[in-house]
């Protein structure tokens, strides 16, 4: 039988080994619960051992490269045939050429040749629909595009817009392919990140640089390759060389935010693009149409500076000044008169002459709207039907038909013009420029006359003006024009022979 000390010491062991257990159990339990799990599980599972240090912009490029492309053009070039003569490059790069091909061989016959060059692009359509720059494209007689995976493929152009250098390209493919999401550039802050992507330099494919979003509304620029006539580009620091061009500027969230379009040849640190809301826009046109429509007045704004606000009593308005309004214009129709203000267009506010034409152009053809002008301080609204814009040749000559026929150019005597030579006129419109040797300068009109009358025609704004001489060319272009002109403290008439 075993003794008491035997037992007791068996007893002790169980205690012991039992409370070992429990202090094991209860070790895991709480292992479990504090999520202490070995590093070499962590690992395992794909979970970073450390997070805070990971760039955010690899997430970005592992996303959207794949769907950024180089585009490469041929463009081909005439040669001149005349010994002597050299190549007419012509185009964005033309100058890049003109120093790679300095001794051009002469030749007494004409030649051609084919000039190479390469811009960017991302696609927004799994179809293979691709967004770029129209000064990419321009004029291209072939089209290639290289993916990422440097997959190649022919590319068609489905439309093009000079007016906003957008252009849309399209390449046949499975249908499946990579495609970078749209974001909302109205969003868009000055101070957000900014990535830009595409083929710097036109031979480095791929290339991601990162900045931030240096200013918004950037218009008025003079641009490489020719300068879009509806600017409002966003400003960014991140690196935009030659060949970026038609490449995804994008946020924080790898959305296009903008198509990189321009560079600052004589800065460092400066690129522009355009925003991608007015790309969509323009795109969602050419997609459909081929083409792009634009809203259109008849009228040539101008800008309300602070010192005729002030001389009119409308100190603190922000709106436009209509300078002048082209006859037989849905403004004209409308009741726009010279000297009005317009504050608001279609419900939102305009600010300048840049924001006021990009409203206009964007709005549908044919839609009524509502425009809200001061006339002589007093507010009113003014329902116009918008017709649509004409080729931009035609704008043209319809704004300075009278410049055209008689060698002169008029401004209203509200403009700066007068202002600057102390002109008081109420009324008729003042001569800002008079063409040596022309049927203006020949009949002995002089800058600074006032312009009264044309053949009898009463004269109170620069619309009337063209009008005015408008119908005496149509009525007989042989019988000389007859102008009732200010000049001094007195008045006389001046017969103008339009042929001279």
């Amino acid at each position: 039988m075993e003794s008491k000390e035997t037992i007791r010491a068996a007893k002790v062991l169980l205690v012991a080994g039992g409370l070992v257990l429990l202090g094991i159990v209860v070790g895991f339990i709480l292992s479990g619960n504090l999520n202490l799990s070995p590093v070499s599980q962590a690992r395992e599972g794909g979970v970073p051992a450390v997070t805070s240090l990971e760039s955010p912009f690899t997430q970005i490029a592992d996303r959207v490269l794949p769907a950024v492309v180089t585009i490469e053009t041929k463009r081909t070039v005439q040669g001149g045939g005349a010994e002597g003569q050299q190549f007419n490059f012509e185009g964005p790069y033309g100058d890049f050429f003109k120093r790679l091909f300095p001794d051009e061989p002469k030749s007494g016959s004409p030649r051609t040749m084919k000039v190479p060059s390469s811009g960017s692009g991302f696609i927004i359509e799994k179809d293979g629909r691709i967004l770029t720059n129209n000064h990419v494209i321009k004029d291209a007689s072939d089209i290639t595009v290289i993916l990422n995976d440097k997959r190649k493929f022919k590319a068609r152009v489905v439309g093009a817009d000079q007016s906003t250098d957008v252009a849309v390209i399209k390449i046949d493919s499975d249908g499946n392919l990579p495609t970078v999401p749209l974001g909302d550039s109205d969003e868009v802050r000055i101070g957000d990140w900014a990535v830009a992507i595409g083929n710097a330099l036109g031979e480095l494919s791929g290339t991601l640089t990162v900045g931030v979003i240096s200013a918004k509304g950037r218009s008025n620029l003079s641009i490489v390759g020719g300068a879009p006539a509806y600017q409002d580009f966003i400003q960014t620091d991140a690196s935009i060389n030659f060949g970026n061009s038609g490449g995804p500027l994008l946020n924080i969230r790898g959305e296009a935010i903008g198509i990189n379009t321009a560079i600052n040849p004589s800065g460092e640190g400066i690129g522009f693009a355009i925003p991608i809301n007015m790309a969509k826009h323009i795109s969602g046109q050419l997609i459909a149409h081929g083409r792009v429509t634009r809203g259109w007045l008849g009228i040539a704004p101008q800008e309300l500076t602070p010192e005729l606000a002030d001389s009119w009593g409308m100190r603190n308005v922000s709106g436009i000044l209509v300078a002048s309004i082209n006859p037989n214009t849905p403004a004209d129709s409308a009741g726009f008169h010279v000297k009005d203000v317009i504050t608001e267009f279609d419900g939102r506010k305009v600010s300048d002459v840049q924001n006021f034409r990009l409203l206009v152009a964007d709005t549908p053809v044919h839609k009524k709207v509502k425009v809200h002008v001061l006339r002589d301080g007093q507010p009113r609204d003014i329902f116009v039907r918008l017709g649509e814009r004409p080729d931009e040749k035609v704008v043209a000559q319809q704004s300075v038909p009278a410049t055209q026929i008689l060698g002169l150019s008029v401004e209203p005597v509200t403009g700066d013009f007068a202002k600057d030579n102390n002109i008081r006129e109420k009324t008729g419109v003042v001569v800002t420029d008079v063409s040596q040797g022309s049927p203006a300068d020949d009949a002995g009109l002089e800058r600074g006359d006032i312009v009264l009358e044309v053949n009898d025609a009463k004269i109170r704004s620069v619309g009337d003006y063209n009008a005015a001489i408008d119908q005496s060319k149509s009525r007989n272009p042989k019988k000389p024009i007859v102008l009732l002109i200010k000049r001094g403290g007195g008045t006389q008439f001046v017969a103008v022979d339009p042929e001279g």
